[in-house]
This record gives C-alpha cells, structure tokens and sequence, in this order.
C-alpha cells in the first residue's frame, strides 16, 4: 500500500465530512486511511476551528521564511569570513 501524506486543508475535509453525517467506514473507504488514523486525525486536528487552523497555518509559513532568511544570512556570513581569511 502506498503511504500518501495529506494536507491539512484535506484533513480538515475528511473532519468536515464526518461532522455532516458520513460514517467512518465511508470516509476510510473513500480516503484510503486506516480507522486509526482516522482516530488520531480527529484526535489532533477536531479541537482547532477554522480560524485557528489558518492562524496556525500562517504561523508556519511564516516560520519557514524567516528560516529560510537566517539560512541566507549564515551562508552569506560565512562566505564574508572566509574571503576575509584568504585574503590574510
């Protein structure tokens, strides 16, 4: 069985989906997810609401620019140090 990794957007579909009425053996036939990862999923993500989740999200993305700045910033650090050292 291939493993495939699922956004948190559809996550929160599948949740959705369970809230309207779908029963969870339809949604695990339909997803292709086992019953338990149903349950961690529902376990994990039920408790944020729409907002929160999207506020988490920006979080992240965020996060991950500033990330990528530092790493920009260390190398081009490091590239200064060591032209100043073979210039010595």
């Amino acid at each position: 069985m291939i493993k495939r990794r699922f956004k948190k957007s559809e996550i929160q579909k599948v949740l959705q989906e369970y809230k309207d009425g779908m029963s969870i053996k339809d949604i695990i036939k339909v997803y292709g997810i086992s019953q338990a990862t149903f349950y961690n999923w529902r376990a994990k993500y039920s408790k944020l609401s729409s907002d929160d989740s999207l506020n988490l999200i920006r979080l992240k993305e965020e996060n991950d620019r500033l990330k990528r700045m530092y790493a920009d910033l260390s190398l081009e650090n490091l590239m200064l140090k060591w032209q100043l050292e073979k210039k010595e």
